[in-house]
């Protein structure tokens, strides 16, 4: 069993005990929180929601919050002696998929 589930605008497939890094979530490591489920599939009987499935859900547990890797953006003009270099580190939460409830 799968579900496509959304968090933060993204869509992400998940089975259970899948651990998955979402966008940034105000939820502190041990919250338990319910995700909207898009798609349910179950032994290959799909179930497609109009925007979600009615009753269904993904329970999930927060096991951390984060920061991704570092991505440089360099900027420059050629022979105009422009230059930008700015870093940048997107925060994240792992959340352990505990069930998926269709």
């Amino acid at each position: 069993m799968y579900a496509i589930i959304v968090s933060g605008g993204k869509q992400y497939k998940v089975e259970k005990d899948l651990i998955v890094k979402v966008e940034r979530l105000d939820a502190i490591v041990g919250d338990k929180i319910k995700l909207d489920v898009l798609l349910l599939s179950d032994e290959g009987k799909i179930t497609a929601g109009n925007p979600v499935v009615a009753g269904a859900y993904c329970e999930a547990e927060v096991v951390g919050q984060g920061k991704g890797d570092k991505l440089v953006i360099y900027r420059y003009k050629a022979k105009k002696n422009v230059r930008k270099k700015q870093g940048h580190r997107q925060p994240y939460t792992a959340i352990k998929i505990l069930d998926i409830v269709g």
